[in-house]
């Protein structure tokens, strides 16, 4: 898994109504020293995340707009800002052993690294996250 994939994740959360499991999709933004990722879910519905600015750090959610990125993601898509637990590699293995984890996608190149900064600066970010999304951005960048 590497910073700028999305994934899809056919079993994340459980619907409260149907009691189904969901499929939600999520992008890694980097790695962790001990390889733990650093991850922010994806979102179509808008419910006030604005298109311009594409970087939104206010209410009523931080987000990043990505816009329409295509097959899978044919609707408008923003990054989710708030926080998520970083994902571990393992767990993700076994994710994928069983089929219930696919990579999807990946982010414009040319969004990239405003989506680094954007995530650096969050309220949500973690200081461990923000430096290894810093140190990324450093990455790209070299």
């Amino acid at each position: 898994m590497n910073p700028r994939d999305i994934y899809r994740h056919d079993a994340f959360y459980r619907n409260r109504e149907t009691g189904e499991l969901e499929r939600k999709y999520f992008v890694v933004l980097a790695c962790l020293p001990g390889n733990d990722l650093v991850v922010r879910l994806l979102t179509s519905r808008a419910h006030g995340r604005p298109e311009h600015p594409k970087c939104f750090h206010g209410l009523p959610y931080p987000s990043f707009y990505l816009g329409v990125l295509g097959n899978p993601l044919s609707k408008k898509s923003w990054v989710d800002l708030r926080y998520l637990d970083d994902l571990d590699p393992s767990s993700a293995t076994r994710l994928f052993q069983r089929g219930t984890l696919a990579q999807a996608s990946t982010v414009p190149a040319e969004y990239f690294a405003d989506l680094l900064d954007c995530a650096a600066r969050a309220d949500d970010t973690s200081r461990a996250q923000e430096r290894a999304i810093l140190n990324q951005l450093d990455l790209m960048r070299d």
